[in-house]
């Protein structure tokens, strides 16, 4: 997941939590289909004072077999204002984005302009300098390139000239021989999934608007990568920023190697956050395109979008062989993660189940988790798409205990509803 910055200093975010924990939270709103209340219950759970879980601003959204069946949002939109986040509030998902960004490399892959085991130079020919010619579209999609890091500055400001950050990205050493060890390509993955869709889309397009057109459109979602300068800013939930004194408490649920690459100044975690000094509430970050962790929109959107690759994507123009390859079981491998430190499995640009990193009812399942608790994820087997979303951002890799209880209680509610209509 995208961590967007390591605040080392005093943050106002921490009176902030402690002032949204001593005041009633609006209440939440939504719905839920018959048979789906402990949902809502949970939800509720999560915002009740005295709660340690201490939730601020959130919404989950849940499609089975097709058909919404968990719409709920709750909560205030920002930390320190009493507004409430209402139907239609959007926020930053960070990196539960690159599993947005790789429905369009998916849907590339159907239409036979992408193919995942052929080179990347293959589309990219001067991707191929500093001995990166047999990199293969899936070597790099599962973060087995060793691209992590760039050897000069990004700002921002450079990201609207893409062919210049093409002509860099191409420029790039890997930091580790590609294929014999994986690890998280935070900010750089997005980078190289924009350039492969400007290269072998037939009309060029950049992939925050080849997302739009291609998934937001048909599927009339609310997600955007690259977010239009008219949708106002009262739309927008503003995010808490992390800080020392909450980390200090989440220390005792932190893995302990996680916690040595995030303090290591030149940890290769650390010197991966391309944008670490940005303010992630600031519209200009907002408004470029950033698909490996800038993504906003509403639970609702990205639960609808995995819920259309859960049941095959045939909507959209999904193949039977695009979806085998996006829900086939990850082979036996190493599983630490070279910059995170811990156990990860990824596989075509989405995060997948492994020993260490458990979701969905099988092996099949794909997703992407943001920093700071959000998660989304495709349930083929069980036929679910769901994703949660919030602006308090926790220290919870995965299975923030917000988000899983929610995901429990989905599970739950499936199966009792399965047994029931069985019997009857």
């Amino acid at each position: 997941m995208q961590t967007p910055g390591f605040d080392t200093g005093f943050d106002i975010s921490d009176v902030n939590d402690a002032v949204g924990q001593a005041q009633a939270p609006p209440p939440v709103r939504g719905w839920v289909m018959p048979g789906f209340e402990e949902v809502r219950v949970a939800f509720e759970r999560n915002f009740a004072l005295g709660n340690d879980r201490g939730e601020i601003g959130a919404a989950v959204a849940a499609y089975w077999h097709g058909e919404k069946v968990v719409d709920l949002w709750g909560g205030r939109r920002a930390p320190d204002d009493a507004a409430p986040w209402v139907e239609d509030t959007m926020v930053l998902v960070a990196s539960t984005t690159k599993g947005l960004a790789a429905m369009t490399l998916a849907i590339a892959n159907a239409r036979g302009w992408l193919d995942y085991d052929a080179p990347v130079a293959r589309y990219w020919p001067e991707f191929a300098q500093h001995d990166k010619g047999a990199i293969t579209v899936r070597q790099l999609l599962a973060h087995e390139a060793g691209l992590v890091l760039l050897d000069e500055k990004l700002p921002l400001s450079r990201l609207h000239d893409l062919d210049a950050v093409g002509h860099l990205l191409a420029h790039q050493t890997p930091t580790w021989s590609p294929g014999t060890r994986h690890g998280y390509h935070a900010m750089t993955l997005g980078l190289y999934m924009q350039e492969l869709i400007r290269r072998v889309d037939p009309a060029h397009r950049t992939l925050g608007r080849f997302f739009h057109e291609e998934l937001a459109v048909p599927l009339q979602l609310e997600f955007y990568i690259g977010l239009p300068p008219a949708i106002p800013d009262h739309r927008l939930a503003r995010l808490t920023h992390f800080s020392v004194g909450r980390a200090l408490l989440a220390l005792r649920d932190t893995p302990v190697a996680l916690i040595s690459k995030v303090l290591w100044p030149w940890s290769l975690l650390r010197k991966s956050l391309l944008f670490g000094n940005v303010d992630i509430n600031d519209r200009s970050y907002l408004e470029v395109e950033l698909p490996a962790g800038n993504g906003v929109g509403t639970a609702r959107a990205i639960a609808h979008a995995f819920a259309v690759f859960a049941e095959g994507g045939a909507e959209i123009g999904l193949t039977r062989d695009t979806f085998a390859n996006l829900t086939a079981p990850l082979p036996p491998a190493e599983s630490v993660d070279e910059v995170l430190g811990v156990p990860t499995y990824y596989s075509l640009g989405f995060l997948r189940p492994g020993p260490d990193v458990g979701f969905g009812s099988s092996q099949r399942a794909f997703g992407a988790a943001g920093a700071g608790g959000s998660f989304a994820f495709a349930d083929p087997d069980a036929h679910l798409g769901y994703a949660y979303v919030m602006n308090k951002l926790d220290y919870h890799l995965f299975d923030d205990p917000r988000e899983k209880a929610l995901r429990d209680a989905v599970y739950r509610s499936m199966a009792q509803l399965t047994q029931r209509r069985a019997r009857t």
